[in-house]
């Protein structure tokens, strides 16, 4: 298999370590239940990433074209965030669910 074959929000569900404060463990506990803890935590890492990707691309888009106005930003992040609520969209018509880790 191809190592970044999948893209973010993709592929099967992987298990991994993950040491949080018990605070927040059991805030997110409390907010989701256990049974939906790593929707809760992949959800939450999906959109970290998805941000961190789109100021990126801002970043790198003001290096070589510079300062990108504000109103111009947040339209950038209203679009960006329209394209990954389709996406999910698309996902619940098709009968797809984001992956979890059991």
């Amino acid at each position: 298999m191809v190592e970044g074959e999948y893209g973010i929000g993709e592929g099967p569900a992987t298990r991994v370590s993950l040491s949080l404060p018990e605070g927040t463990a059991e805030a997110i506990r409390a907010r989701v239940g256990k049974r939906e803890f790593s929707a809760f935590v992949a959800a939450a890492v999906e959109r970290e990433l998805r941000g961190q990707i789109l100021d990126e691309y801002l970043t790198d888009y003001e290096r070589r074209h510079g300062p990108l106005p504000a109103r111009l930003q947040a339209e950038a992040r209203q679009v960006f965030d329209d394209v990954f609520s389709q996406d999910a969209a698309l996902r619940e018509d098709e009968g797809k669910q984001w992956p979890a880790a059991s």
